[in-house]
């Protein structure tokens, strides 16, 4: 006699479905979510439904019961009570391969720059498997990225992610555009994700170098998209970052922003009914954070992802609930002020706030040894400007005090570029030795 477990296997190896394709209906629409009786498919499987204008895609998200909780990858127009939903056998995936090098496409991999189709067989998923941790490389080499305050201050290695922190308009875009001119990455993949449309646009014709543009991929989920593009752009970049890793490429992955990413995840959660916990964050955004985060890095390949995700700190807050989550699980943050923007001072890079947690292992003693005496010249000249500007402070009471004064045009020099401008990384090691000299 013929258990059911073995029957069930022989239908898996035949390739017969078990569960014959039954279409349900829309019993209700709250917001952003479908609920629809009568059909069953799996998270994250897709399903049609009818429309007064057609057809329309939708993504499981949840269910209750003999509910299913879907969601629109579009605006959810011409519903109607009662329409048909068909679970589909077609399975989500992103188009990867060297056909989308110097393209602009959106989340789901369809082409926006109109340069015609993209002519590719190969897809990946949108989602990965937790990577073992044994089977990652350590990091031990620095990625030059041509922004001196960060080659010189805070060394960035292959293989690391690391955030940039910073409220609105004071200089991530612009910061981002600069290390594709600079760095020595083979592949760029840019991640615009929950932005402003018109900042597409902007960042490719006046921030993305043009040389560089040619093995770049860019992905644009602006902020008019629905919740689940947005979540589908970070995922795809990701997973194209991936496959030229695993092709044995140095990949640079830009995602801006991470918060927005959070914000998708948010609006989704609430709307299936998940209950907020840390400031209206439910425990879902957090899980889904560290799984993107987790997924860049080295493995025991050829080939790195060096990823800087942005992070909106709203109201200049560094204490906001995604930005203090963010940065437990990065390798180290960028913190840019407002304070030093409003200054004229650009990029505006707070080098007392930020860190790279790998830099002592991809540095020499003597860097690092320079490194912390322009820190320390920094902080001293920080505490000590109040009293220097009431007149407080008289030159030569604190020989310490006079000689950071004294060097302090020097590090304000250094740490400002152009941003056209690209210093090599042994530029910038033998400009700061000229500075301490």
């Amino acid at each position: 006699m013929i258990t059911l477990s073995e029957r069930l296997k022989q239908y898996k190896i035949q390739g017969i479905t078990c569960r014959p394709v039954v279409s349900g209906k829309l019993i209700r629409v709250i917001g952003l979510t479908l609920e629809a009786k009568g059909c069953q498919a799996p998270i994250g499987s897709l399903c049609e439904i009818e429309t007064i204008n057609g057809t329309m895609e939708v993504e499981v998200v949840g269910f209750s019961e003999n509910s299913l909780y879907l969601m629109a990858n579009e605006q959810i127009t011409g519903v109607f009570p009662g329409a048909k939903i068909t679970p589909l056998k077609r399975e989500l995936s992103i188009p990867v391969g060297t056909e989308i090098l110097g393209r602009v496409i959106n989340s789901m991999g369809n082409p926006l720059d109109n340069l015609g189709p993209i002519h590719i067989t190969e897809h990946a998923a949108f989602s990965a498997k937790p990577i073992n941790p044994l089977i990652r490389k350590p990091i031990t080499e620095p990625l030059d990225v041509g922004i001196k305050a960060i080659n010189g201050l805070l060394t960035i290695g292959k293989g690391q992610r690391i955030g940039l922190f910073a409220g609105s308009g004071v200089g991530k875009s612009i910061t981002l555009g600069m290390m594709t001119k600079g760095t020595i990455a083979k592949i760029i993949v840019v991640g615009l994700i929950g932005e402003r449309g018109r900042e597409v646009k902007e960042f490719i014709q006046e921030i993305l170098d043009k040389e560089k543009y040619k093995y770049s991929v860019i992905i644009a989920a602006p902020a008019d998209t629905a919740p689940l593009m947005r979540i589908k752009g970070a995922q795809s970049a990701l997973t194209i970052s991936e496959y030229y890793r695993d092709k044995g490429f140095d990949v640079l992955l830009l995602i801006d922003s991470l918060t927005r990413f959070a914000q998708a995840q948010r609006e989704i959660a609430l709307s299936i009914g998940e209950p907020p916990t840390t400031k209206g964050y439910p425990p879902s955004v957090f899980t889904k954070l560290s799984s993107l985060i987790e997924r860049a890095g080295n493995i025991n390949t050829q080939g790195s992802i060096t990823a800087f995700f942005t992070v909106l700190t709203e109201g200049d807050d560094l204490q906001d609930p995604i930005a203090d989550a963010a940065r437990a699980i990065l390798d180290g943050h960028i913190v840019l002020s407002r304070e030093i923007a409003d200054s004229g001072h650009y990029p505006a890079i707070d080098i007392e706030k930020s860190i790279s947690r790998v830099m002592p292992n991809i540095t020499t003693k003597e860097h690092m040894l320079m490194s912390r005496k322009i820190k320390k010249v920094l902080s001293i000249c920080r505490q000590n400007q109040d009293l220097l500007s009431i007149g407080a402070y008289k030159p030569g009471i604190d020989p310490i005090v006079d000689n950071a004064f004294s060097l302090k045009p020097k590090i304000d020099h250094y740490l400002q570029q152009d941003t056209q401008e690209s210093v090599p990384y042994e530029m910038c090691i033998t400009m700061l030795e000229n500075i301490l000299k």
